[in-house]
Order: structure tokens, then sequence, then C-alpha cells
């Protein structure tokens, strides 16, 4: 049986040449703030509705500019299954807090790749491939 791949969505907020990662409560592994597109909802929506459930951002979906899209295998999930990540440039001054489901905030560069699954260090290495973090 082939598995569809999940759809997921998430915000990178960029600041002094770091990108925003969160790691859920008892984890170690730090991902990007977002999550899955639920039915009816475009993947800026998703990603605006994940970055204010799990860091207590605003934001508005019509204002992020998406970036790219990451095709990997999925962290934690079935054997071979897939993970198609569209992110999203998030620009905001509010600070970012880490809501019940966010163990810690990290503000992480390329040399944090090792504590990422595979998406994340994909991400991590396309946004300095932009020259955005270090």
């Amino acid at each position: 049986m082939t598995l569809l791949p999940l759809q997921v969505a998430a915000i990178a907020l960029i600041r002094d040449r770091t990108v925003l990662m969160v790691t859920a409560r008892g984890r170690e592994v730090h991902y990007m703030p977002g999550g899955k597109i639920d039915p009816g909802e475009t993947a800026a929506q998703a990603a605006a509705r994940e970055a204010h459930e799990e860091v207590s951002l605003t934001l508005d979906p019509s204002a992020l500019e998406e970036l790219f899209e990451v095709r990997t295998l999925a962290h934690g999930q079935e054997e071979g299954r897939m993970v198609h990540m569209r992110v999203f440039r998030a620009r905001t001054d509010a600070v970012p807090v880490p809501s019940a489901e966010v163990g810690a905030l990290h503000w992480v560069t390329t040399a944090d790749a090792d504590r990422c699954p595979p998406a994340g260090r994909e991400v991590l290495r396309l946004l300095a491939a932009r020259d955005l973090i270090d």
C-alpha cells in the first residue's frame, strides 16, 4: 500500500541570521513551527494557525511569503512515508511564546542541523543557500 504524503505548512521566523524552531515537551528534536494542513484550509492559513497554536504569534496568512517546499521522508511516521512541507516566511516583531504543547523555543543555524529531522535539515540548508541564516 502506498502511503499518501503528509501535507504540512510551517513558518520561518528569521531574526539575526537564525530561524525559530521548537521542541515538544519531553523531546529533543527541533521542528519548524507548523503542522498538518486541515481540509478546506490553504497552506498559508495552516501555517498561520499553527504559529498561533505553537508559539502564540498572530499572523495574517496573506502576508506570509512562501519560500519553498521541502519533500523528504517524514520523521516518526511509517517507514517510507513522505512529508511535503510548504515553508512561509513570517515577518513580525512580536515575541514568540511557547504554548502548552511546546517545551522550548530555539533560535538555530545550520550548526544545529543534527538536532533536526530530515525536513528541518533541508529547511536549514535552503535558508542558508538564500543567505537568510548562518
